[in-house]
C-alpha cells in the first residue's frame, strides 16, 4: 500500500511504525474471511482491510477522528485473527493500537461513553475497587429487568450485570511474597497475579502456584507488580497503560537484578500478549526503559509454554473426561501458541476435542463485551453453540476474559492450569460440580 506521510509526521515513532505497517498491506482481503465482525455484519469497513483504509486516511491527513472512523475501529475486537491469516505479515495490532490512541486524543465521545470508559479504566485494574463494584452490582442484578433494552447505554448496563458473578469468590488476592518450592529448587519465576482475575477467579493463581512449587519452582509475586496495562491500552488510554507497564517492569527488574528469574509467568493470555509487547511499547522511551522493557518481554511466557519447558507430568490416574479446548484469541493469534495447552491436557489424561470455528473470537476481548454488547452476545452464542456441539464434559481455556464471557451455561469452564494442577496432585476444580468428583 502506498503511503504519503510527510517527513515531519514520520519523526513520530508511532507514525513511522504505522507507515511501515501500512506499506506491508497488499489489499488481498484474506483477512476478511476470518474477521468476526465482517462475518457478522458484512460491511467492508468492519473488516481489517476496511479499517486499515480508514486509519490510513485519518493518520495521513492528521485530522481528528470522525464518528465514522470511531464507530468502525470501536467494533474491532483486536482478536488478531487477521494477523494469523495475513500472508504479508501486516502487524495490525500495532496499527489499531495507534489508531485508538489517536482517537482518544482527538475525538470527543458522548458523555455516557466517556464516563463508562473512565470507570472501566479506573476500576478493573484495581482488585479492591473491582471487588466493591461487583458487590454493588450483585445488589442491582435483581432489578436488571426493569432497565430499558433499546438504548446502548442500557444494553451496556445489562451486559455488566449479566457478567456479575452470582457468588463472588472469597477475597483471595495474592499478596507480594515468595512461594518456596517443595524439594530442591529447580527454577525461580515471577508470576503476574493480574487484576480482574484475582477478583473473578483467584483459584487460577492458586492452582498455578501449587503446581509450580510442587515441581520445584520458586514463585515470586513481586511487590509493585499489578495490572499489565492491557485494559487501558486497548481503550487508547496511553499514559495509564504505560504507567501500569512501567510498574511491572520496575518490579520484575528488581527481582532480576536480585536473585534472578528464569521466566515471568502469565496465566491470562490477554495479559501475556501485552507483556510480550513491552519492548515495542517502550522502544522510544528515554533512559533505561527500552532495555529493561525488552528484557522483560523476552522473559514473559504463558504458563503452558513454561510447563512444557520444565517437563509437566501427571500423577493421578487419567480422568474419564472429554475437554473442549477453547483457544483464546490472545493465545492463538496474539502469542501464536496453539498446541502447548492441548499437549499438556493430553499428557494429563484428558480427551481433547475442539469446536468448529475455533479461530473465531468468543466476544470477550477485554472490555468489548461491555462496550459492544450486541456483537459480543452474537459471538458468545455462536461460540457456545460450537462448544456444546462437541459433546464434551467441560471447557478449558487460558484466559479469564473468555472464561467470564462463556460462563453460566450447561458446560462448566475452567482454566487449563486448574486441570493440570488437579491431575498432578492438586484438588479438583470447584467449578466441576460432577458426582464422580465429590469424593476427590
Amino acid at each position: 500500500m502506498q503511503t504519503n506521510f510527510t517527513a515531519d509526521q514520520l519523526r513520530d515513532p508511532d507514525t513511522a511504525s504505522s507507515n511501515q505497517i501500512l506499506r506491508t498491506c497488499v489489499h488481498c482481503g484474506f483477512c476478511t474471511a476470518t474477521c468476526p465482525t465482517f462475518l457478522l455484519l458484512g460491511d467492508e469497513l468492519d473488516s481489517p482491510r476496511g479499517r486499515i483504509y480508514l486509519i490510513k486516511d485519518m493518520l495521513e491527513s492528521g485530522r481528528d477522528a470522525t464518528e465514522e472512523v470511531v464507530r468502525h475501529v470501536d467494533r474491532c475486537l483486536s482478536c488478531l485473527s487477521c494477523m494469523t491469516t495475513c500472508p504479508s505479515g501486516v502487524n495490525y495490532m500495532h496499527l489499531v493500537d495507534h489508531a485508538r490512541t489517536h482517537i482518544e486524543a482527538t475525538y470527543v465521545r458522548p458523555w455516557h461513553d466517556r464516563a463508562l470508559r473512565r470507570v472501566l479504566a479506573t476500576v478493573l485494574p484495581r482488585p479492591g475497587l473491582m471487588r466493591m463494584a461487583l458487590l454493588a452490582a450483585r445488589l442491582a442484578r435483581p432489578f436488571a429487568g426493569l432497565l430499558p433494552r433499546g438504548p446502548l447505554v442500557f444494553k451496556r448496563l445489562h451486559a455488566m450485570l449479566r457478567m456479575t458473578p452470582a457468588n463472588l469468590p472469597a477475597n483471595a488476592a495474592v499478596a507480594p511474597q515468595v512461594f518456596r518450592p517443595i524439594g530442591p529448587r529447580r527454577g525461580r519465576v515471577a508470576l503476574l497475579a493480574g487484576c480482574a482475575q484475582q477478583v473473578l477467579d483467584p483459584a487460577i493463581n492458586d492452582a498455578t502456584i501449587r503446581l509450580l512449587t510442587r515441581m520445584g519452582i520458586e514463585v515470586v509475586v513481586a511487590k509493585g507488580a499489578g495490572c499489565c496495562g492491557a485494559l487501558a491500552h486497548h481503550m487508547g488510554k496511553h499514559d495509564p497503560a504505560m504507567d501500569a507497564a512501567r510498574a511491572n517492569i520496575a518490579a520484575w527488574s528488581g527481582e532480576l537484578d536480585g536473585e534472578g528469574l528464569d521466566a515471568i509467568i502469565v496465566n491470562a493470555s490477554g495479559c501475556g500478549t501485552t507483556v510480550k509487547d513491552y519492548g515495542f511499547m517502550f522502544r522510544a522511551e528515554r533512559g533505561v526503559w527500552p532495555k529493561q522493557a525488552a528484557r522483560i518481554a523476552e522473559l514473559a511466557l504463558d504458563i503452558s509454554e513454561y510447563l512444557l519447558r520444565i517437563g509437566y507430568a501427571a500423577s493421578r490416574p487419567a480422568a474419564d473426561l472429554t475437554v473442549a479446548y477453547h483457544s483464546a484469541c490472545s493465545l492463538q493469534h496474539g502469542q501464536k501458541i496453539t498446541e502447548a495447552p492441548k499437549t499438556l491436557l493430553r499428557q494429563a489424561g484428558f480427551k481433547i476435542v475442539e469446536p468448529a470455528e475455533a479461530h473465531i473470537c468468543c466476544g470477550s476481548a477485554g472490555t468489548y463485551n461491555i462496550l459492544q454488547p450486541d456483537i459480543a452476545d452474537q459471538l458468545r452464542a455462536r461460540k457456545l453453540g460450537n462448544l456444546a456441539a462437541t459433546g464434551a464434559d467441560l471447557i478449558a481455556a487460558g484466559n479469564i476474559g473468555c472464561m467470564t464471557q462463556l460462563a453460566g451455561e450447561a458446560l462448566p469452564i475452567v482454566h487449563t492450569v486448574e486441570l493440570l494442577d488437579w491431575m498432578a496432585g492438586g484438588p479438583a476444580p470447584k467449578k466441576l460440580k460432577m458426582p464422580a468428583l465429590a469424593a476427590d
